[in-house]
């Protein structure tokens, strides 16, 4: 790596400074202020690139104490330039680290400003075993949520788990988290103590702003109808659920979750909104990608990306070289492999700079 920061990532950095005091700046708008949602949405993108303009301007301060050394060493006063001597290696010791730590800030920087995912989970191969798992996967989700201090809103689903997740850093850890869960234990329906094998799917879907997708309302069709299922009168016969297709892509979405029809109708367009956003973005990552996929979140979910073994209470991330407590991870302590995640992505990231 180098011990200096590029021109190019340089007028990228500045970009980001401005774009920060952007920020500021409408965090100060009564207007804003007024909006809740607006207010939380801001704060988030602005706290994730705190660090990284607070550590640019120290870079270039850093830059401009190491000019003025080296005009102090072809200078005329002996005394000064020997001073300037002795502080130029405790500068450029300076830049490196610097240099290294806003680098790999950079690369994970719009990952950081994403504060809001839709998280779902599906059951696999197992049968009844399979939806026990997702269940359980979801239950792991939603603890390590709490330990992070996220917020949690449970958006339904007929068959399958669907969860909204907010705070910051969310995308930047969940966000490797799409993929196949395999788990091998011994269900609660086996009698006679074998190991079974069954598999959940995961995909975690970052939520968009409206603005960042393609999504003409046009070209959604919308229908209102009773919501099936249990649930008593009320869910039989009263027209509550929301079904969305869009069109041209034949996206469907419907939601029944609660008894009100316009908080149905709000989830389910906020839903179709993050899987448009995952089609679009997938197809623009295939683009970029050329023939190279990347090693953590493809979203690829026909990819096993984990194995949790009940028997050796362990678990094996099949992405990177490292095994964890399955007992201490399913209780939410996850952070210990997300961290080793976001370490190896971004060292691939580094070195494609």
């Amino acid at each position: 790596m180098s011990e200096r920061i590029p021109e190019n990532v340089a007028e990228k950095l500045r970009e980001i400074a401005d774009q920060h005091a952007d920020l500021a700046a409408q965090l100060l708008d009564v207007e804003i202020l007024s909006d809740h949602r607006k207010v939380t949405s801001l704060s988030i993108k602005k706290a994730a690139i705190a660090p990284l303009v607070e550590q640019f301007e120290s870079y270039e301060s850093t830059l401009e104490q190491e000019q003025e050394c080296n005009e102090l060493l072809s200078g005329d006063d002996a005394e000064l330039a020997a001073m300037a001597k002795e502080e130029l290696p405790q500068i450029n010791t300076k830049l490196a680290e610097l240099t290294e730590s806003i680098q790999k800030q950079l690369v994970t920087a719009d990952e950081q400003s994403v504060g809001s995912v839709i998280l779902e989970v599906r059951p696999g191969v197992g049968g009844d075993e399979a939806a026990i798992w997702a269940g359980d996967l979801k239950d792991m989700y939603v603890r390590f949520a709490g330990i992070r201090g996220w917020k949690i809103e449970d958006m339904g689903g007929t068959k399958d788990i669907i969860i909204n997740i907010a705070g910051e850093g969310v995308w930047t850890n969940l966000g490797f988290e799409s993929g196949t869960h395999q788990v091998k234990r011994v269900p609660a329906t086996e009698t006679q103590g074998r190991i079974h094998t069954s598999t959940a799917t995961v995909a975690v879907l970052p939520e968009p702003e409206e603005v960042e997708i393609d999504l003409d309302p046009n070209d959604v069709k919308e229908s209102i109808t009773t919501s099936t299922g249990p649930g008593g009168q009320n869910v039989n016969k009263v027209a509550t659920a929301v079904h969305l297709i869009h069109e041209p892509s034949g996206i469907e979405v419907r939601m029944q979750d609660t008894k009100s029809q316009a908080q149905n109708r709000e989830k389910a367009w906020k839903l179709l909104r993050a899987r448009l956003f995952e089609v679009q973005k997938a197809k623009i990552d295939a683009e970029r990608a050329e023939a190279r996929s990347s090693m953590i979140g493809s979203g690829n979910r026909a990819e096993k990306i984990r194995t949790y073994r009940y028997k050796d209470n362990l678990i094996v991330d099949h992405r990177i070289s490292g095994n964890y407590n399955l007992s201490d991870t399913i209780s939410g302590n996850m952070q210990p492999m997300m961290d080793q995640l976001i370490e190896a992505e971004t060292a691939r990231r580094l070195a494609e700079l």
